[in-house]
């Protein structure tokens, strides 16, 4: 198979031995179930049997990989690795007596490269939090609680520590370190970049962001034993490690971990990232499947994309070429192009739209901190303006329908964690009443930061209800809980 053949569209999925009535049926059950899916990619041989995005979202789009990320640093610790410029065997805390105590205890100095791969370090939980000024600090000044390299502890700070081992070595940002030796030769986003850390690294742990198909390249470098084309870009020793159970983890329902790399069933691996960005590969199908989504907050998220996955399309899948199926096909692409975020589900209009349409409502004390606000509406839009503890706020949306715009927050981090630039993140937002008098309202942050949050509005008289939920890593705080409060009487709002 030549250069352009690799990731590039079969004439049809039957021609790669899946159903397009597989793929399509995947789709309709992904979006009956309403499951928040951004974009997905279904590969086998080293060709694309089917590929789509939803809207906003295009094939362009940048998005953030969340722990993906800890499978890339893997990969840079390889090619380290491959260098002779890094041992499995190396203590890591030798790479730090900038930051090591003079106390150093013993589980955390004994800690090797291999213990941090196989997310087996000493300590019982990730041992920063977001107010930390230093990250990398953290993993040498928590008390550990266990011998490294005994049992699995999953440990963002393990990848930090790795990533920055990586950085300290090579001197660049370990995407930078990896351009010439891999990511170049597979075609990798040149744009990707990724969060930085309070102290200044790469934040490997959480923090890529890039494009599915730059996931699905490093994923299929790995179904591959690390080659390319012909070309081995890391060696296939440390691919076959990486890719292999090291270290028990069936306490919590998983099959076994490898080197920042999740083992799977049917003697799969794959990488995968909060919120469902998944790379799920399966070397003896030489079949590839990978998504990007953003289901944070949704019960069973993952577990619902997994199950469409194994029962729509694995199931389906044959090893030689099926019979074309020229009308599913057509009913597939016609789906594909159709794909978009679904917004709030329940009705576009109520009795009450016009009730309370510019009617201020005054909040007693709420965890929000919410004062007051007002709902205004424009046929199939509206905004909601409100006043919480950072100033009066609007956000626009659409009802029954998303609409794009900025979340009306600025307090939260932007390219390094820690430092807050100021700026506003991107969102769609959509509500929908779903009772008579009950308003439901859900926000999408699209951008650097993926969550969302959903709001309940219930109307009765002059008084109003607010239930909101937030799920997101860090930020939206300021949107979890109930509050209660009366519509402001019409001389208190002639003076508003």
């Amino acid at each position: 198979m030549n250069n352009n053949e690799l990731f590039t569209f079969a004439a049809s999925p039957e021609r790669l031995g899946v159903p397009s009535s597989a793929i399509l049926n995947f789709l309709e059950r992904i979006e009956s179930e309403r499951v928040c899916m951004h974009g997905f990619l279904v590969l086998r041989q080293g060709q694309i049997a089917s590929e789509g995005y939803w809207a906003p979202y295009t094939e362009d789009s940048m998005h953030r990989m969340y722990s993906v990320s800890k499978s890339f640093v893997s990969l840079a610790v390889g090619l380290m690795i491959d260098e002779g410029k890094l041992r499995l065997d190396d203590r890591v805390a030798r790479y730090f007596d900038d930051l090591i105590p003079e106390d150093l205890h013993s589980y955390l100095a004994d800690s090797t490269v291999r213990d941090l791969l196989m997310m087996s370090t000493a300590h019982s939980y990730t041992s920063y939090t977001r107010t930390d000024a230093n990250f990398a600090k953290t993993f040498f000044l928590k008390k550990p609680s266990h011998p490294p390299g005994t049992v699995f502890s999953y440990d963002t700070a393990a990848t930090v520590i790795l990533n920055a081992i990586v950085e300290r070595i090579s001197g660049v940002p370990f995407l930078e370190y990896m351009r010439d030796r891999l990511l170049n030769p597979v075609g990798f986003t040149k744009e990707a970049w990724c969060i930085r850390t309070p102290e200044g690294t790469s934040w490997g742990g959480s923090g890529v962001i890039c494009k599915l198909k730059d996931m699905a390249k490093l994923a299929y470098v790995c179904l591959n034993k690390g080659s390319w084309n012909g070309v081995q870009l890391i060696s296939e020793d440390y691919i076959r490690a990486a890719t292999s159970k090291q270290i028990d983890n069936s306490l919590a329902g998983n099959y076994g971990y490898g080197y920042q790399i999740w083992m799977e069933q049917d003697n799969g691996f794959s990488f995968r990232g909060m919120g469902s960005q998944l790379a799920l590969c399966y070397p003896e199908r030489d079949l590839l499947f990978a998504c990007i989504s953003d289901t944070q907050g949704q019960a069973n998220g993952e577990a619902a994309i997994r199950a469409a996955f194994r029962e729509e399309i694995w199931a389906h899948i044959r090893d030689s070429p099926l019979p074309e199926d020229t009308a599913t096909y057509a009913k597939l692409q016609n789906c594909i192009g159709n794909l978009g975020i679904l917004p709030q589900l329940g009705e576009r209009s109520s009795s009450f739209t016009q009730k309370i349409h510019d009617q201020w409502y005054i909040l007693e004390d709420n965890p929000m901190e919410i004062s007051r606000m007002r709902f205004k509406f424009y046929g199939d839009e509206g905004v909601w303006e409100y006043s919480n503890a950072s100033g009066a706020h609007t956000l626009a949306f659409g009802v029954g329908k998303n609409v794009g715009g900025p979340f009306p927050q600025n307090n939260y981090f932007g390219n390094q964690i820690g430092f807050i630039p100021g700026s506003h993140y991107q969102c769609l937002a959509s509500a929908a009443w779903v009772e008579e008098h009950k308003l439901n309202m859900l926000v999408y942050v699209t951008d650097i930061y993926l969550g969302r949050f959903s709001a309940s509005f219930a109307f009765e008289d002059n008084r109003i209800s607010v239930h909101m939920i937030k799920a997101a890593e860090w930020f939206l705080d300021e949107y979890q809980g109930f509050a209660g409060g009366v519509r402001m009487e019409e001389t208190e709002h002639t003076h508003c």
